[in-house]
């Protein structure tokens, strides 16, 4: 009986833009094609699809080994380094046991949770740092931000009165964003380019082994959070943050030639941090016209002890004490796996039309 409700229940939520559509329709959906792979901020929702990166990563492009553009914001970064690192089973477990098993109160200074997070990457890659920029699969991408005017500032006046302004202007349109922060993409000198035009002012950085660490921890510095990362090998003097404030959910115009496949821990895409407060802020069809997205089913997260994927708020979550919050998020990275096997099974029955909607 189980089995039975299990069809009619799948824990993956297919969503295609109408190129990826098109394309799977006729050809059906296979390794060859993708070509990119995105990878959102999120803090530790990232860990809740370990199974599904592992299933990705370590089966299904194994079956066409090929250069791969990852596209990593904030934890989505970190994700990609980690595979790079160690490769998908070893990287993806290594950043959820770390990850887990980290220990915040409400109490700590930004540079406490600063230090904390940066000797928690240093635990994930350091000593592998030339192989993310040498992998002969994937080049990394890694996003953050160049803060503008007194949003460079650490005190607590100048960062409440940039988060205001750019709450602000970013009501107006997404674009007035650009008056606070530029955009910063970090990639190795080697390989083609990832390369974007927008409404936004994009810099370009060479992501080497000396600056991988600083260019990691930058895009995933939350402002109020942690301190901006400053003083980066190589880069320009200035205040970097966190990606996710302009690229939350990479809604980017994407420059693929196949499929860009997207594990995700949300059936949609929110373009910046700031657009999570502005429900018709979505995505850009055009930018998505090849995605093929994949996440967690409502079913699935309802099935889960916290009926929802591992949160930034339960470090801190009145009620809910450090063993609790371990065990809870080790049987929400356990259970991660039921995403994986769905999609290796989909993948050999080639039934993505059957279960596919509109993105």
């Amino acid at each position: 009986m189980t089995q039975i409700l299990q069809k009619y229940r799948p824990s993956l939520t297919i969503r295609a833009g109408h190129l990826a559509r098109q394309l799977i329709e006729k050809e059906g959906l296979h390794a060859q094609q993708v070509d990119i792979v995105p990878g959102a901020a999120g803090g530790p929702k990232g860990i809740g699809i370990q199974g599904l990166d592992q299933a990705i990563f370590g089966d299904f492009f194994a079956q066409a080994p090929q250069r791969r553009t990852l596209i990593g914001s904030s934890i989505g970064s970190w994700r990609f380094a980690s595979i790079l690192a160690w490769g998908a089973k070893e990287g993806t477990e290594r950043l959820s046991n770390l990850y887990t098993n980290l220990s915040f109160d409400k109490k700590m200074s930004r540079q406490e949770v600063a230090h904390i997070c940066q000797g928690m990457l240093i635990d994930l890659i350091q000593g592998q740092e030339q192989q993310l920029i040498d992998h002969p699969d994937y080049h990394l991408a890694v996003i953050s931000i160049k803060a503008q005017h007194i949003f460079q500032s650490d005190l607590a006046l100048p960062l409440l009165a940039s988060v205001a302004g750019i709450i602000g202007s970013n009501a107006l349109g997404r674009k007035h964003n650009r008056l606070f922060m530029q955009r910063v993409i970090s990639q190795p000198a080697s390989g083609q380019q990832f390369k974007v035009i927008d409404d936004f002012v994009t810099h370009y950085q060479t992501l080497n082994s000396d600056n991988a660490i600083p260019w990691l921890m930058a895009s995933a510095s939350i402002p109020g959070v942690m301190s901006a990362i400053r003083n980066i090998p190589d880069a320009p003097k200035g205040s970097y943050r966190d990606g996710g404030l302009i690229d939350y959910h990479i809604d980017l115009p994407f420059e693929s030639q196949g499929i860009v496949l997207y594990p995700h821990f949300s059936d949609s895409i929110t373009p910046g941090w700031f657009d999570k407060m502005l429900k018709n802020r979505k995505a850009n069809p055009e930018n998505q016209a090849r995605t093929l997205l994949l996440s967690p089913s409502q079913e699935y997260l309802q099935s889960l002890l916290l009926g929802r994927l591992p949160d930034r708020k339960d470090f801190t979550l009145k009620g809910l004490e450090q063993k609790q919050r371990i065990q809870m998020w080790n049987q929400c990275v356990a259970e991660s796996q039921r995403l994986g096997d769905e999609f290796l099974e989909m993948v050999e029955k080639q039934n993505f039309p059957q279960f596919m909607q509109d993105l």
